[in-house]
């Protein structure tokens, strides 16, 4: 340790962080933290770093003593001000700590699981002698408060007690704890993410949420297990003492943007090809689904929410749902957006639980045992994206967990006790596979999704996509994968291949390469989030309500289905926002709105057809079944009916069948409505080819 580590940090602070410690003076108390470089401090003196990553408590004393005797020019005590070391030179995982570790500075790095309430620590607690009136302080430093084998301050009494402690007297400071979970991503297969407690204290308490992904720069400590059955145990409990804490990953709103970097968005912006650009940066090592990538686009910048002055919220994220046939990279697209997007979460369908994607009740273990709630991955993913594959595979008590995160963006949860309503502004990005695993092309396609018709209605887009056979296009497909593979393989032999230059790396990369950098894309994305909120011009409002409101005309004779619903209108205007967004314009065009109508059309084209009429049907995706189907189903239950008063008793299916026949109903479709009846309990047979209705 230096002779004297207190001129030590004088020296320092003096030297390298004047102009901090001014502006820090300056707005004491209201901000408390000076936060220093290690690498700062590594440049001014190796040792003293060094010094300070092995024994950090006295050290950092030394710093707050150093803080209190510099001779700054304003008149200002700043007894409660801290130094924050920040930038540690390496990130520990939780797996990786050791005994070794414990009494180090280290920065730790993960996602913050739960995080207690923000409640006053006493740490120094105020007793007066109940005998001779006197007051001293004794000092709190564990998690154990400190009131057994106390005596009285004051020599002439000398007595062990009784003692009151006096609130008022007494120091208190903000603490909160967190846990904090090893990232997903950094796990190998079948690891289990582990967790550490991270105590935090003053100004660094309330600041972190779940969700956040952080690296947290502290001291580790340890303390003993005790159990009222077995005594105190000789295993010991980690816990880190964060002094600073770093944000890995905010909110697209919160990205960091430089006058550089602003003004390369602006010249993007204004750049013609912006949408073809974007769109080639989006999974580039997918070929095709341009229509896919583009909405893919729409999504990441989406919306905004509103706000009415009735209290009414209008949600702003725009929810997408890829379904289609194995094995056409469907997840490989929801990988890639979790990527690009901050706060991105990642799940699955058969392993993913309502609790697990919704909120679940747990007992509090970080603060007094009491019932607490602790989020999920729609509540993770706030602010973000949440990708969901293979989502026909959920449980459909699961699936219903859904639709409040999907339409009013919040949880509400009432369970052991505790009510209350976390957030979930994210987009929902899933993926599904058809029940018979490949589409039948001559069949209704909304049957064949295993989803119910409420869930699919809150999506705004939803993309069928088959994989049909096709020369040219496969072989384009074909060259694409070869050339992938081949970069790949270059890019993993350079390492002891000399043979391979950069330049040939380079030239096999180019296939893949995205037009835009993923780190610019993001900047770009976060801009827009954060400056442009467009409005919706005369000529948008126009064409928007005459293809609504044609489309709606259609339904008003009673023979033709309803086509679209208003949720299809405000789906067209989030893809607006999202569409003049992506250029950084205050105003949604005419073409914004041409162009997302053409998105939506497509889309409707695929899954709201019915296919016997060739309509749009707004029921296939609202209730399940085609207007036609359901005008059938009536006829059939009016024929058995009819032909049952006619037979005093039940009705022969083959008069039923014969009847049908007449009015126009083949007697394939008639018999199929006969068995979906039977199945769903709205027929029975008393005995073998007689139908009765209950």
């Amino acid at each position: 340790m230096p002779a004297d580590p207190v001129a030590k940090w004088a020296e320092f602070l003096r030297s390298r962080y004047w102009d901090e410690l001014l502006k820090l003076a300056d707005s004491y108390p209201d901000e408390r933290s000076l936060k220093i470089r290690f690498s700062d401090i590594d440049r001014f003196d190796p040792e003293f770093a060094e010094e300070l990553l092995e024994n950090p408590e006295q050290i950092l004393e030394a710093a707050h003593a150093a803080l209190l005797e510099l001779d700054l020019p304003m008149d200002v005590y700043m007894d409660r001000a801290h130094v924050r070391i920040a930038e540690l030179p390496r990130h520990f995982k939780t797996r990786e700590l050791r005994s070794d570790h414990i009494g180090k500075l280290l920065a730790i790095d993960g996602l913050v699981r739960t995080a207690t309430e923000v409640r006053p620590k006493i740490i120094s607690a105020a007793f007066q002698c109940q005998r001779c009136g006197f007051t001293f302080f004794k000092e709190q430093s564990g998690n154990k408060f400190e009131d057994q084998s106390l005596k009285c301050m004051n020599q002439a009494c000398d007595r062990g007690g009784p003692f009151k402690l006096l609130l008022a007297q007494s120091k208190f400071v903000d603490a909160q704890k967190i846990r904090v979970q090893e990232s997903p991503e950094d796990l190998r297969g079948g690891a289990q993410p582990q967790t550490l407690d991270v105590e935090l204290e003053d100004d660094l308490a309330g600041r972190i949420f779940p969700g956040d992904r952080v690296i947290v720069n502290g001291i580790l400590k340890s303390y003993q297990r005790s159990s009222p059955q077995q005594g105190k145990s000789t295993y010991f409990d980690l816990v880190h003492k964060g002094i600073s804490v770093e944000m890995t990953e905010q909110e697209f709103e919160e990205i960091e943007i430089d006058p550089e970097e602003e003004k390369l968005i602006m010249e993007l912006s204004c750049d013609p090809e912006i949408y073809e650009k974007i769109r080639g940066s989006i999974a580039p090592s997918i070929y095709g689904y341009d229509d896919v990538k583009e909405a893919l686009a729409l999504q990441l910048v989406s919306g905004f929410e509103k706000h009415l002055p009735d209290g009414a919220r209008i949600r702003g994220d725009i929810h997408i749902l890829l379904v289609g046939d194995p094995g056409i990279a469907k997840s490989q697209l929801l990988r890639y957006m979790i990527k690009i997007s901050p706060r991105g979460i990642y799940t699955s369908g058969k392993s993913s639980t309502s609790a697990g994607l919704t909120a679940t009740a747990v007992k509090d273990e970080l603060g007094d045992g009491r019932w607490t709630i602790e989020a999920g991955a729609l509540v993770l993913a706030d602010k973000g994206i949440a990708a969901i594959d293979e989502m026909d595979k959920m449980d459909n008590d699961d699936k219903s967990a859904l639709h409040e995160a999907m339409e009013q963006q919040t949880i509400s949860v009432a369970k052991a006790g505790v009510m209350a309503t976390l957030k979930s502004r994210c987009s929902l990005l899933a993926a599904a596979n058809p029940k018979l695993g490949r589409f039948d092309k001559y069949e209704p396609i909304a049957p064949q999704i295993n989803l119910t018709p409420a869930l699919m209605s809150r999506f705004d887009l939803i993309f069928v996509l088959t994989d049909d056979p096709d020369t040219k296009r496969d072989s384009a497909i074909a060259q694409h994968i070869l050339k992938s593979n081949y970069a790949g393989e270059l890019a993993t032999q350079a390492a002891w291949n000399q043979d391979i230059s950069q330049e040939d790396i380079d030239n096999a990369l180019i296939v893949i390469k995205p037009v835009l950098d993923p780190e610019l894309l993001r900047k770009y994305v976060a801009y827009a989030r954060k400056n442009i909120f467009p409005t919706l011009s005369d000529e948008a409002k126009e064409y928007f309500l005459k293809y609504y409101v044609g489309l709606r005309s259609q339904g008003q004779d009673t023979n033709k289905p309803v086509p679209v619903t208003a949720r299809q209108l405000e789906a067209l205007i989030r893809l607006g926002e999202a569409s003049a967004r992506l250029r950084l314009s205050d105003k949604v065009t005419l073409d914004d709105a041409k162009r997302v109508v053409k998105i939506l059309e497509a889309c409707l084209r695929k899954v709201g057809v019915d296919p016997e009429t060739g309509f749009l049907d707004a029921d296939i995706i609202a209730s399940g079944t085609t207007k036609s189907s359901r005008d059938r189903t009536k006829s059939v239950i009016d024929i058995i009916r009819d032909v049952s008063k006619e037979q005093q008793g039940p009705a022969p299916r083959d008069a039923v069948l014969n009847r049908a026949e007449e009015l126009g109903i083949e007697r394939a479709k008639a018999e199929e409505i006969i068995d979906r009846m039977r199945r769903d309990g709205e027929v029975f047979e008393p005995r073998p080819g007689m139908l009765k209705l209950p």
